[in-house]
């Protein structure tokens, strides 16, 4: 069943994007990312460009992440107070990186500056994620356990502007947190995705917070963050395209609850190499289609839509 996509301009099977949100949302059960960073490849390889791609996935993870962060507040592992500076951050970054897109897009260069974000970081986090889940699968057969990461007192806590954070039971500097959500921002912005997979890492080593608030605290920036992206590139770009939006979010909602069961009845260790397997593989196919000669070197449109 073919359904036109107004913004993206193209006509795309219907089954296939509720597939495609279904597939990502099982992965979003399992492994407990928001799969932005899966879902918007995706995307691109089945025809819907990079700019319209990137806006309309920033507004199916702020579904997704509601929906988890609910649960995370019924079990009081969100520390609002880290979130709230989180956000701060998030939403400076995400205004610049809007900035950024609609420049780059003015120039016609959205597009390989997306696929190339998409290259370098699913690459770097493919083969880190890779690495450790190999290690901890290791050590897993062996019967020794994994070595537990120990908060390190460091730069973080000579810097000033403290602030104590009683959920997370830090008493740290503004400063990082802040960078952090910066960071994701931009990228929220530019590659259309939470930036879970970055900021859950930076949360637990580098401002030493305690795992069990780090995935409920991310998802609760995620939603400020996502939302405002989506805002901004609705009212600067219009390129949220909402029947894709829709699709993709049925497909999404009834695949994580899939994934949930799945997940549950699976080794962590084995989901982490599959998920850093699946990476690595979306990774590969980007750089190769970068690379490779496309069966049309030219393609009539309007630039800078003069």
């Amino acid at each position: 069943m073919q359904i036109y996509l107004p913004i993206a301009e193209v006509s795309v099977n219907a089954f296939l994007l509720l597939g495609l949100g279904g597939m990502v949302g099982i992965l979003s059960g399992m492994f407990g990312v928001g799969g932005g960073f899966l879902m918007t490849p995706l995307l691109f390889f089945i025809g819907i460009p990079p700019a319209v791609a990137v806006a309309t996935e920033a507004n199916q993870i702020v579904a997704s992440s509601f929906s988890g962060v609910l649960a995370h507040f019924r079990r009081k592992t969100v520390d609002l107070k880290m979130g709230t500076v989180l956000l701060v951050g998030g939403l400076i970054g995400a205004a610049f990186g809007v900035v950024i897109f609609n420049y780059l897009k003015s120039l016609g260069q959205v597009d390989l500056l997306v696929t190339l974000c998409y290259v370098v970081f699913l690459g770097v986090v493919g083969s880190l994620m890779f690495i450790e889940s190999l290690n901890a699968l290791r050590k897993s057969k062996k019967g020794t356990a994994a070595p537990v990461a120990r908060r390190q007192r460091g730069w973080i806590h000579a810097m000033p502007f403290k602030m104590r954070f009683r959920t997370s039971g830090l008493y740290i500097s503004v400063i990082p947190p802040v960078l952090v959500g910066l960071s994701v921002g931009i990228l929220s912005a530019i590659m259309g995705v939470g930036g879970g997979f970055i900021m859950v890492p930076a949360m637990i080593y580098l401002l030493g917070m305690p795992t069990k608030v780090v995935v409920g605290t991310s998802l609760f920036q995620i939603i400020f963050v996502t939302a405002f992206t989506t805002m901004l590139h609705a009212t600067t770009n219009y390129t949220v395209d909402i029947v894709l939006a829709v699709l993709l979010l049925v497909g999404g909602v009834i695949g994580a609850q899939i994934g949930t069961v799945i997940g549950a009845r699976m080794p962590a260790e084995q989901l982490r190499v599959l998920l850093a397997a699946l990476v690595l593989v979306v990774c590969g196919k980007l750089a190769l289609d970068l690379l490779l000669e496309p069966s049309e070197l030219y393609s009539l449109g309007v630039a800078g839509g003069h």
